[in-house]
Order: C-alpha cells, then structure tokens, then sequence
C-alpha cells in the first residue's frame, strides 16, 4: 500500500513506500470478521511492515554512501594533486644539490636513487603487513553453523518406526 502523501519525490529515484493504514472502514466491522481473517490481515501488516522499514533502511543509506562517496571524490583529488606536486618537490631537491655540489646530473641520479629506495622500503613494509592477513575464521565458522542449523535434518525423520498399513 502507499499513499501520494508517503511517495518519495527526491532525486533518487526510489519508488513509494509502503505503510499501513492507522483507521479504516473495515475496522468497524471488525467484530464481525472471522479470526482466519484477522490473523491474514495481521500477517499482511507485519510483511508491510517489514518492507517499509527495509525501504526506509535503503533510502536512508543510499543518500549517506552518496554524501560519502561525493567526499571521496574530492579526497582523490587532493590525492592526485599532492602526488603530482610532489614532482616539483623532488625537482627542488635536485637544483639545491646541484647548486651545492655545481654538477647537475648527480643531484638529479642522487634524488631518483632515494626515490627508488623510499619506494622499495614502503613496498616491502607493505608486503610484510599483507603477508600477515588471515582469512576470518569467526566468521566463516558462525556461517556454517548457521548453514547447518538452517539444512533439514532427515535423520530424525530416518530415526522414526516405520508404520505397516
């Protein structure tokens, strides 16, 4: 069920929500209605229910990763630019060593030399630390209990005496 007054009308796209209605003329008639009824009624509320909260769960999130995915974006950029100015950095490095020892091509070899270590020290620290990942035994283990108790048992049906017609 929705109502034109519970539609969504931001720019995501997300369709009506559903909700349950507060009074009815059914309502009135309620005593009259059959307990079958009632509980059918109730179980359609709970189900509309749960799926407004679903709804409600994934609007909500999907404007918060938008927000935050909108934030990266300008974290990558600041990211990009810091990683591009760096060449200038080492560019200056490079003219202050050639300006002290008055030869230009070994204060450019000397930057790219430590360049080339600083790159290889954080690539094998790096490597240290993913070498030490373990896959997550908790969690594997609580879904195949999970799996386990959700698998019918056909050994408390193999278990039960066999009747003769």
């Amino acid at each position: 069920m929705s109502s034109p007054k519970h539609e969504r009308t931001g720019p995501d796209g997300v369709g009506a929500v559903p909700y349950l209605p507060l009074s009815s003329d059914e309502e009135a008639a309620a005593g009259e209605q059959s307990i079958g009824r009632l509980v059918g009624d109730a179980t359609q509320h709970l189900s509309t229910l749960v799926r407004a909260e679903v709804e409600l769960a994934k609007a909500e999130l999907i404007g918060e990763v938008k927000k935050a995915l909108k934030g990266a974006v300008f974290f990558l950029i600041a990211l990009a630019v810091l990683l591009y100015s760096s060449y200038f950095l080492f560019l200056f490095v490079a003219e202050i060593l050639s300006d002290w020892w008055g030869v230009r091509w070994p204060a450019f070899l000397t930057v790219f030399g430590l360049m080339l270590v600083t790159t290889l020290v954080t690539a094998f620290l790096g490597w240290r630390k993913v070498k030490k990942l373990k896959a997550p035994e908790r969690t594997i283990g609580s879904v195949k209990e999970t799996a386990a108790a959700l698998k019918p048992h056909r050994a408390a049906e193999d278990d039960l005496p066999a009747t003769s017609a």
